[in-house]
């Protein structure tokens, strides 16, 4: 059970907004509906062969492979304007 009052404007209090409520729950519901759930199935494992946690080594590993590919997309993206007559002028020329 809880009281409550809400207002538009939270610098000032309406008075017809005040209410007075009662949340009831359905306990044989929600039983029966905890017990359908399932399991989440493990997607990934950070457990090598070795039963050695890699998860640190994993995501340094994906880390840089990012880094890498944005630096891929960067280059490739100056070569591609470096190389357009009509885009040519929005890089400076390597002096």
């Amino acid at each position: 059970m809880f009281v409550g009052a809400i207002s538009d404007n939270f610098d000032e209090r309406i008075e017809q907004k005040i209410f007075h409520a009662e949340i009831v729950v359905d306990n044989e519901k929600v039983v029966a509906e905890t017990k359908a759930y399932h399991k989440i199935p493990q997607i990934l494992s950070f457990v090598d062969e070795n039963g050695e946690d890699i998860m640190k080594q994993q995501i340094e590993a994906n880390y840089r492979q990012v880094k890498q590919d944005i630096v891929s997309v960067i280059d490739s993206e100056l070569e591609r304007i470096k190389t357009d007559p009509d885009l040519q002028h929005l890089v400076q020329g390597e002096e």
